[in-house]
């Protein structure tokens, strides 16, 4: 391996790459870093797949704005969600408070990057097999808009986990 300065692994790879690559590893174990992996723009760099899923989350946020979707919390009805996908990431959204809680006691926050890894994974299945927003001239429907408000909590949950990393949550990509 060859020695680098963290000034100079900055410089190449990024401050989100390397601050979520740093925090993804428990402290006492050896760190390898692979610069080619972690500039990737693929599914096999974890936090471009953990920013990816925020900024796909984003989107279909702004589309749906622009579909005029308008959303009511006080009338969600969680029972609506009951394809197995929604109710997989239901469950890893539920599990958010405790992971950090844990990440913070025991201080290890590679618990919240796998965390986040793992909630991007289930996001991504839901997203591939269970439609969010209404097609051409369809209307929304209350599972649109429950399915929408999950989008909302997951997209809230991987932004404010990637947060407590000092790693950005963009909007776009």
């Amino acid at each position: 391996g060859t020695l680098v300065t963290l000034d100079e692994l900055v410089e190449l790879i990024g401050v989100d790459s390397l601050r979520y690559t740093l925090t993804r590893y428990p402290a006492d174990s050896p760190l390898t870093l692979d610069v080619e992996e972690i500039t990737r723009r693929a599914s096999d760099n974890p936090v471009f797949y953990v920013q990816y899923a925020h900024a796909r989350l984003s989107s279909i946020v702004r589309n749906a704005a622009d579909l005029g979707l308008v959303l009511d919390v006080h009338t969600f009805d969680p029972a609506l969600l009951a394809d197995e996908r929604e109710g997989t990431l239901l469950r890893a959204l539920a599990e958010y408070p405790r992971v950090v809680a844990r990440a913070a006691q025991l201080r290890e926050p590679h618990g919240v990057a796998r965390y986040l890894e793992d909630t991007a994974s289930t996001f991504h299945k839901f997203y591939d097999s269970c439609r969010v927003l209404p097609q051409g001239d369809e209307r929304p429907t209350d599972l649109h808009r429950a399915r929408l408000l999950l989008v909302e909590a997951t997209k809230t949950v991987v932004a404010r986990g990637l947060d407590l990393l000092g790693v950005s949550a963009p909007e776009r990509m």
